[in-house]
């Protein structure tokens, strides 16, 4: 596990700025400030990558009939985590949540106690090692059965896309049929420019370089999958509920999809 550093920003802990939490410190603000100061609509994009979040999750748990879900790069807890929607939905759920960052696990050890009747776990992982996350996670998760995959924001992370690609078929090869893949990534397609400029940025100083990718490289991750409906879209479109008045495309594309 790396070491906790206060004076490099890290990309969770700036997240959790942009969504009104407290888990970050000065630096992170202060990034996250400059950031925003490129890109004005970036908080609206935190925002809707998590509600996207609670949708696809409250779809797999529900009518998908989905019990386990493998959480990579999962962040900071916040309202409506992978594990506590899944488990609102089915108290039995198991959830492995993965992520590097020693805040987030220092967190998670004190918050991530998940529904007694199900399990929830966290494993101290780098999305780059795959074999090394399924070992961990297949100490709570049965990987014979079907697992729902979730990667928001953190393929950003491997900037090689023939690598994140065989990232995410290393993973989809461990799992069995029936199972998800559930993909978030900031893209060239919405603010594109502004985009570019904020991760130039963000690359001096932050604490993991990350990249953009378009909606081709995106489509990527899902060959081979059934993509669901509404397709490979800006997050704030998939599948919004009723009451979300208003939706504006966001620099985060999403889609689900299903294993055959």
């Amino acid at each position: 596990m790396s070491w906790l550093r206060t004076d490099v920003s890290h990309a969770a802990r700036v997240w959790s700025y942009w969504l009104g939490g407290m888990s970050h410190y000065p630096v992170d603000a202060e990034v996250g400030d400059r950031i925003v100061a490129i890109v004005p609509e970036l908080p609206r994009s935190a925002v809707a990558d998590r509600r996207f979040l609670t949708r696809a999750v409250r779809f797999l748990a529900g009518e998908a009939g989905i019990r386990q879900f493998l959480d990579i790069g999962s962040g900071l807890p916040a309202g409506d985590s992978t594990h506590e929607v899944a488990q609102q939905v089915d108290p039995g759920c198991r959830i492995v949540c993965v992520d590097n960052d020693p805040l987030v696990l220092t967190h998670a050890r004190a918050l991530l106690c998940g529904s007694p009747e199900g399990a929830t776990a966290y494993v101290d992982g780098d999305v780059h090692d795959p074999e090394a996350i399924l070992r961990e996670a297949a100490r709570t998760l049965d990987l014979g059965r079907p697992v729902a995959l979730t990667l928001l924001g953190v393929l950003n992370f491997v900037l090689d896309t023939d690598e994140a690609v065989s990232v995410v078929r290393r993973l989809l090869d461990a799992v069995p049929s029936g199972s998800y893949l559930v993909v978030s990534h900031p893209t060239t397609e919405v603010d594109g420019a502004a985009m570019a400029a904020a991760v130039e940025y963000w690359n001096g100083r932050g604490s993991a370089p990350m990249t953009l990718r378009t909606r081709g490289e995106l489509a990527r991750f899902f060959e081979g999958l059934e993509l669901l409906e509404p397709g490979l879209v800006t997050c704030s479109r998939w599948r919004p509920e009723e009451d979300e008045a208003g939706l504006v495309d966001v620099a985060h594309w999403a889609g689900v999809a299903r294993k055959p």
